[in-house]
Parts: C-alpha cells; sequence; structure tokens
C-alpha cells in the first residue's frame, strides 16, 4: 500500500517548477508588449478590435441583406462605435449592387460616414466601369474618397490590369476631384500596387494578421479590413470590420470637401 504521507519536493523539483513558473511569467509579458495594437474581444461585435486606433466602421453589400439603420446606428461596445460603412455601388460595367441606393440613403439619414466602391473586372474596360460608378455614385460633402476593390485578376497580365486601373482611378478623381483609394489584399499589393500605384491611398485586407507592421505607419494606407468574422446589431450573420490607421483630425480631413 501507498503511504498517504506526503514527500517534500526536492530541490531539483523546485528548481523545475521556477523554470516552468518564470518561462510563463516571460510568456505573458512578451504578449503584452506584443499587443502593440491594444487588441481588445468587444463583446457587442464578436470579435477583438485593436483599440489603439479610434475610427472603426464596416463595409456592406447586398449579401448582407436588408440593414436596419436605426439599429446600426446605436451598435455600442465599449465605447466603440460604428464610426463609417463603404457601401458596395457597382461592379463592372453595368451591375448595380441591389442593396446599394437604400443604403446609400439610409447611412446619410442616421449620419454615419459613407462612401462607395466598385469592385474591379479586369475583363471590361476600364473606362466603363468608371462610368458605371459614376452614374450611381453621386457625393456630398464629407462623404469618404470612392475605392477601387481589386481582387480579382480574371487571367488577365498584369500589364493589361495595371492600365485598366490606373484609367479607372484618373477618371474617377477628375469627376469627384478627390483621389481615389484603393483596396487590395497583401498578393496583391505586391503585384499590382508597388511601383505602380504608390501616390495613391490605399485599403488593406489582412485577416491573419495582428499588426501591418511598417506599413500602418505609412501615410498611404488609411484602412486596415482585419476582420470577415464581426456582428453589429442592424446587420445579419457577418460583417467585415476596419480600423481607420490616423487620428481624428487626419479623419476629418480626408473626403469630398
Amino acid at each position: 500500500m501507498k503511504s498517504d504521507a506526503r514527500q517534500p519536493l526536492p530541490r531539483k523539483g523546485w528548481v523545475i517548477l521556477g523554470a516552468v513558473v518564470a518561462s510563463i511569467l516571460l510568456g505573458i509579458w512578451w504578449l503584452n508588449g506584443r499587443n502593440e495594437n491594444e487588441w481588445t474581444y468587444i463583446r457587442r461585435f464578436g470579435i477583438r478590435l485593436p483599440l489603439r486606433y479610434a475610427i472603426h466602421g464596416i463595409d456592406l453589400s447586398h449579401h448582407n441583406t436588408r440593414v436596419d439603420w436605426n439599429k446600426l446606428k446605436k451598435a455600442k461596445g465599449e465605447n466603440v462605435r460604428i464610426d463609417f460603412v463603404y457601401l458596395k455601388a457597382t461592379e463592372g460595367a453595368t451591375h448595380l449592387d441591389r442593396e446599394f441606393a437604400r443604403n446609400w440613403r439610409e447611412a446619410g439619414r442616421v449620419g454615419i460616414r459613407r462612401g462607395a466602391y466598385h469592385f474591379y473586372n479586369p475583363r471590361v474596360l476600364s473606362s466603363r466601369q468608371a462610368d458605371n460608378f459614376i452614374r450611381q455614385v453621386k457625393m456630398q460633402k464629407g462623404d469618404l474618397p470612392p475605392v477601387l476593390d481589386l481582387e480579382v485578376s480574371a487571367g488577365k497580365p498584369p500589364e493589361i490590369i495595371i492600365k485598366g486601373v490606373g484609367n479607372w482611378l484618373a477618371l474617377i478623381e477628375k469627376h469627384y476631384g478627390v483621389r481615389p483609394i484603393i483596396y487590395v489584399n497583401p498578393n496583391f499589393y505586391e503585384k499590382y500596387i508597388v511601383g505602380n500605384f504608390d501616390e495613391y491611398p490605399l485599403w488593406l485586407a489582412g485577416y491573419t494578421r495582428a499588426h501591418l507592421g511598417d506599413l500602418a505607419d505609412s501615410p498611404n494606407v488609411l484602412f486596415w479590413q482585419h476582420s470577415e468574422r464581426g456582428y453589429a446589431d442592424g446587420v445579419r450573420g457577418f460583417v467585415d470590420f476596419n480600423v481607420f490607421l490616423h487620428d481624428v483630425e487626419t479623419w476629418q480631413g480626408i473626403g469630398k470637401q
């Protein structure tokens, strides 16, 4: 039979235990130090948000079905609100997002700062795509800059895509008097943007990143889409969450003047 008496921990055991505790404390210290963006779980939105930044927003399309804008305006979790919303307006030369007109009107009504984006189709003439966007989007003072959503290559060579994107951007800037933003993922950023559109503001998608490194400090990188799995009152299902990477003063100065 085994004795119920407890045996004292040998010296070697204390050394091992001390090393384990020290490792745990060191790990906690390291993780806290790496949490430079102040990632914090916000129950209301169902995800962690980088609270280092003050301005948070979402993007919507018809895939989010009909939005209850009164609820969305009131959505708040631990002093975080939905400060802005980007809405899909158009795609290609003829497509109009079926919820755009209502979403655009309702965002203005409830006072959430709004912007519109165009999903770029490399198979369609860029001038026709620009015309499609211009027909549908009537910007007002305070609206955020137009966005070109570049996330498909459609089998076209890089030089064709770069030329078309450049033409769309130029036509849109000429019409609205404000420089458009390019939305891309890290792969497309390296493939099409670097060295070609360095002067344009960017909106980067990066769901697996805890931070954007040096890119977050660039004045050209305005937005970061950090999650596609958030929730917001008034919106069904998952919604993309974004953050503005600069200060409030800069925020107030961008868009239609």
